[in-house]
């Protein structure tokens, strides 16, 4: 239970953090952080195919689109 708990904060640090990025890498790198606590929060939950779900599709596959679009266009905010 105190796994959970302690995931769970660090899910909302990771959350805050990407809203206060200016650099929009380093706020894809914390969204993609915060996917994969999410996977391992289902993990922990007993469900272990949207874990894996989760992990390859929202911090796999997302991360990577936003990385490239990303590049193409500007890194930093406005």
């Amino acid at each position: 239970m105190i796994y959970i708990s302690i995931l769970t904060v660090a899910m909302l640090i990771a959350g805050v953090a990407a809203y206060f990025f200016r650099d929009l890498i380093a706020a894809v790198v914390a969204c993609a952080a915060v996917s994969l606590i999410a996977s391992v929060l289902f993990y922990l939950l007993q469900a272990p195919d949207v874990a894996m779900a989760e992990a390859a599709i929202g911090a796999g596959l997302t991360t990577a689109i936003f990385v490239i679009a990303i590049r193409k266009t500007g890194r930093y905010e406005k």
